[in-house]
């Protein structure tokens, strides 16, 4: 994968803003430093070799949706331990 440095600060503040019931997730983003996209629609933050597999880096959990007035519906791939392993944006499908 070609990982490239990413600020992801604007994804922090709006979860923030659309789910202060999950403090985390704001944190997790801001963790979120490098980046590698797949597509126009869809960055990874951490590298999915292996994805669901046991001892790997990718383990999802669940999905939890952010609003942005112009990037529209976000979809992030939230793993386990709290951590955001890529971000689907889906105006790009």
């Amino acid at each position: 994968m070609d990982w490239k440095p990413y600020d992801p600060a604007w994804l922090a503040a709006l979860a923030r803003e659309q789910h202060p019931d999950m403090p985390w997730l704001a944190d997790a983003l801001a963790a979120c430093t490098r980046a590698a996209w797949e597509s126009r629609a869809y960055v990874h933050f951490v590298d999915p070799a292996d994805a669901n597999q046991p001892g790997s880096a990718w383990e999802f959990e669940e999905n939890v949706v952010l609003e942005h007035p112009r990037e529209g519906t976000i979809v992030l791939d939230v793993l386990r331990g709290q951590r955001v392993g890529g971000a689907e944006f889906l105006k790009h499908l």
